[in-house]
Formats: C-alpha cells, structure tokens, sequence
C-alpha cells in the first residue's frame, strides 16, 4: 500500500513538472527609437500633418495591449527623442520650466524603460538631466561613466516583472562618439565606455545577480561603421550582438535605417537584431514564446526557456490616430502651433537646399553670410542640413528657421592656417564630389545604396559637405583627390595666403571634430580644437540666425557665387543629370 501511495506521488509529481513544461507564454517587446520630436501627427516645421507619430504608436500599444493583455507587453524608447521639432525646442529652451514634452509623452504612453541618445546628450545637462528626472520610467546607460565616481551615471540595466511571471533584463548603452561631435560642457563628468567592453562586463553581472529569463540589449548606436578610433566604434550593435554571449534581442537605433535580421553569437545562439528607423513611423516588435521550466531549474533562478523569436517592424504611419491621446496634449499642440507660427521677418524670393549640392545656393549662402555677420570671421564654412527644404517667399516664421537650420548646433570661430582652410576644403568636396573621367559621368559622389535614411542617395554624409565664403575658389572635378580645391583670392580682395592665421565661423558639430574635417581634413590633433576656439555663442546658433533675420525685417537671399565647380563644359551638363536623378527636375 505504502509503494502505491509513494508511486502515485510520483506520478503526480512528474505531471506537474510535466505540465509546468508545457506552460507557454508569448511576449512582445516593442522598441521606438530617434523618435526627434514626432509626438503628434502635425508637421510644426511645415504646418502639415505628417505621417507616423506617436499618437499613432499609442494607438498600436493600446490594441496590443488588449490583444496581448498589459502584462505581455513590454515598452521600450531607445533615445534620440528630445531634439527634431519646434515642440521639442520649445520645453527644451522656451518653457524650461514646464515639464518637458517628451517626459510627459513617455509617461502618458507607459514606457517600461529608455535610453539617452547623443541628440539627447545635446540639449545640455540642465535640460536632459531634467528630462530623465521627470520619467516615470528607468533611464539606462551602462557606459555613460560618472568620471567622479567611476560608476554608471544612469543604470546600466532595469528588471522588468510583469504580472506573467518573466523576468525580463534590459542593458541600454549610448554611442561612445558623442565626445566627437559635443562640446564637453555639455556632457561635463561623463565618459562613455567601448560598447562590447561594457556590453561583456555588464552582462556577466545581470548573469550572476539577476538570472533573467530574456537579456535584451537597447543600444543608442547603429548597426556597422560610423566612426572608427583605436578607442571606440560609433556604430556597433552589430559587434555587440556577434561578440557578446548572452543576449536574446538587440534593439538599436541612431542610424536611421530599418533593419530586421538575426546574427549568431559567440556560442552559436541567434540573437534577434531589430531597428525601425525613426520618426516613430515604424515601430521594431520582438516576439518571444517561452516555456516554463521545470521546478528544479526554476529553483536555480531561470523560470523560462525561450523556445521561439520573431522580428517585426510595424508600420505605423498610416495607423489610425489615439483620439485621447491627443486630447490629452491638445493645449501642448496650440501653445507651440502659435509660437511656431509667430512671423519674424519676409523673403523676397523662395530658397531651396537641393541647391546647395551644384554650387553657391541662395539657402546656404544666407547663412554663411550670417555667420560672418555674427561673427566678424574671415571666413565661414557650412553644409547643408537639409536635403530637399524649401523657404518660400513672403513671411518667414518662426517654424521656418527648422528648415534654415535644422540642429541646435552653438556657433564657433576658430584660428586656422590657410593651409588648413584648403586642406578642409579638398576633403569635404572629396567626400562630396566625384573625379570625372568623362563628360558623362557623375559630377557628384553617389551611392547605389537604397533605402538609406541618412546619406539619401549620397556615398556620403551630406551634412558634411562644407563650402566656403569670404574666400573665392574653383573646384576642378576631373582632378584627382586632395587637388580639386584651387583658392584665387579672399572675396574682398586681398591675396590669400596658406601661412597666414584666420578667423574661421564654423558650427559646434564641426569645431569639436564632427565629420573629421578638422582633424583629418585640416589635420588639427582633436587634442587641439578646443585650444583653437577664440569665440563661441552661448546659445544655439538658430537663435542668432533668427535674431538677424528680425533685425533686417525683409531679405533678399543671393548666392554669393564666390566659387564653382570647373570644367563648366563638363560640369553643367552633369548638373543637370545628377539634379534630375536626385530630385526629378
């Protein structure tokens, strides 16, 4: 009898480990990244309505929820999401003292945890710091280094434990290039540690303490390249995914480029890799099946087993709108609109960026000749933001200056060598303009790459692709690198002379090493480009552009046509080629 009684328990016993086995949950984490102010579905640059926002992701959220039931869903922002629009300029630097937009936007939409973005890390400590305060939701940042304590100054990773049971470790990390591109005031007792290095440490340690059932990596950095220093790699989730043993899913951003792929780790696992790209137009969904273990490894920590993953980017640009959710926001939306839309001068003419890739434009021009203006420089580099922005003629709003200059780089002069002036010069149109062999080939450098958020169509970055004023100059497009630049004199006149020291206006993205102009180009030590700043503004330079144009009421932009590209046989022609297949005209 007792034998029987002990064999029945037996059985029991093995039929709930067996039951517990068959157990299965199915999660879904969701990532926004580079969200840059899109929290509603209205264009407050162009005073349209636009596609994707975030009240469209709301209302994907809201029916995943109910679908999945809240417990299911895990809600993740992956950074870059303070910086893009005038509502984010307006609680960044107007209204400080609101509480910021993107703060309340994450709360409202019940964000699980984030990560900081380098155009986060822009806005300055006082603004950022703000911002992570008013979250209701963790902020990570396992390589963003307190250099006086020399400890995380976020935390490097958050347990979510939701009502099911999974518990679910989040590592968040942020491109270490942000001392490449922002000035260190901004960034003040902060380093920012190698990605696999962190990623290596930081995951041994949630190993050993946390026993999560999923590691998930939400990496502010993009997927390959960037950057390249002996010290670090801007763009290294791919690295991190493929050298670092332990994560299940990899969420990234920064790049602007859609990506849906798995790659295998160290140990032979596949690690689910999922970007959406940005303008919360696409949302990356990473869907998990797990099995709950058996009692014994329950025991040791691990409930669950992951048995399946499946990668999803949910286009949500045409999704119906969150009708609460903009209630919610309605008197944020009217405060800006009528900031925004406030008229603080007129132009004669309309301007276009798509002209700043043929030669001296009216749009680049303007602010070239503003900087100068502001400035007092000998002479002033810029590029275009923009890739096909236009300003119309007749009133100029407020709104308006988004499309003139598109960051809140500050404005710099800098001392350099004509020598460095020309240097600079050879590698932007290096990296911007092609060596023609023929009349028929391209005049500008471009890609066969589709799809391709942030070069559109260019080998290259075109925020880097500087041009001059206050010197005039011919750039021979059938002359091999490092000789196409050829200056003939500065544009008042005077001889220009390669040993002789100027006063150069350039913005703070370029003076501090972004683009490597300056230090490749030029060949100034990024050791010595703070020595070489004599002035800098105390604040962004769109303030300044927008308080010139106030100043003068009514302009008439011109270029300045103080250099073009040469042979003109040749150059002309393929001009008009490259405009059409850019830009259809």
């Amino acid at each position: 009898m007792i034998r029987f009684i002990f064999a029945i328990m037996a059985i029991l016993l093995s039929g709930a480990d067996g039951f517990a086995q068959k157990k299965e949950i199915t999660i879904q984490l969701v990532e926004t990244t580079d969200v840059h102010g899109s929290f509603f579905p209205y264009d407050f640059i162009n005073r349209k309505n636009m596609p994707g926002s975030m009240a469209r992701v709301s209302t994907y959220i809201n029916n995943l929820r109910r679908e999945k039931t809240p417990d299911n869903v895990y809600l993740m922002d992956n950074g870059d999401i303070l910086q893009g629009q005038p509502i984010s300029y307006y609680y960044n630097y107007v209204k400080p003292e609101k509480k910021n937009i993107a703060a309340s936007v994450l709360n409202y939409m019940k964000y699980d945890v984030s990560t900081v973005g380098n155009h986060d890390v822009e806005t300055g400590h006082s603004v950022y710091d703000k911002w992570i305060k008013e979250l209701d939701c963790p902020m990570l940042g396992a390589n963003i280094i307190d250099t006086k304590t020399n400890k995380p100054y976020l935390l490097p990773y958050y347990n979510i434990i939701k009502g099911n049971g999974v518990k679910v470790t989040v590592i968040g990390m942020l491109t270490p290039a942000i001392p490449n591109w922002l000035e260190e005031r901004l960034w003040s007792g902060l380093r920012f540690e190698e990605m696999v290095a962190c990623a290596r440490k930081t995951i041994e340690e949630v190993k050993q303490k946390e026993h999560p059932d999923v590691i998930v990596g939400l990496f502010h950095s993009g997927w390959d390249g960037g950057i390249r220093t002996p010290e670090y790699t801007e763009d290294a989730a791919k690295m991190v995914a493929e050298q670092v043993s332990g994560f299940d899913v990899v969420f990234f951003g920064h790049d602007h480029t859609p990506r849906n792929t798995t790659v295998l780790n160290p140990d032979g696992k596949e690690v689910l890799c999922l970007d959406p790209a940005n303008n919360a137009q696409k949302v990356a969904v990473a869907e998990i099946t797990l099995q709950a273990n058996p009692r014994k490894m329950a025991k040791k920590g691990k409930r669950f087993s992951i048995v399946k993953k499946e990668g999803k980017l949910i286009d949500v640009s045409k999704m119906e709108i969150d009708k609460a959710f903009m209630a919610h926001f309605q008197d944020d939306i009217n405060e800006v609109k009528q900031w925004a839309d406030r008229e603080i001068g007129t132009f004669e003419q309309t301007i276009y960026s798509k002209d700043c890739y043929f030669g001296s434009s009216a749009f680049n021009d303007l602010i070239q000749e503003l900087q100068m203006k502001i400035t007092n420089a000998d002479i002033s580099f810029n590029a275009p933001l923009q890739f096909n922005s236009s300003i119309k003629a007749g009133p100029i709003t407020v709104a308006e200056m988004f499309k003139l200059y598109k960051y809140e780089n500050q404005l710099y002069v800098m001392r350099m060598t004509g020598k460095e002036i020309h240097n600079y010069l050879e590698m932007s149109y290096n990296l911007w303009v092609n060596t023609m062999q023929s009349p028929d080939d391209h005049i500008l450098l471009l890609s066969d790459t589709k799809n391709d958020a942030q070069r559109l169509g260019f080998k290259n970055f075109s925020f880097n692709f500087d041009s001059a004023m206050g010197i005039d100059y011919e750039v021979d497009v059938t002359k091999p690198e490092g000789g196409k630049v050829k200056i003939l004199k500065m544009t008042n006149g005077e001889p220009f002379d390669e040993n002789k020291w100027y006063n150069v206006a350039v913005n703070s993205y370029r003076g501090n090493g972004g683009g490597e102009l300056m230090t490749k180009g030029a060949g100034i030590p990024k050791d010595s480009l703070q020595s070489r700043i004599v002035w800098r503004s105390e604040l962004d330079q769109r303030h300044y552009l927008m308080d010139e144009i106030s100043k003068a009421g009514k302009l008439n932009p011109q270029p300045h046509n103080n250099w073009r590209f040469v042979p003109t046989e040749w150059t002309e022609p393929a001009i008009a080629r490259d405009r059409k297949l850019l830009f259809g005209e």
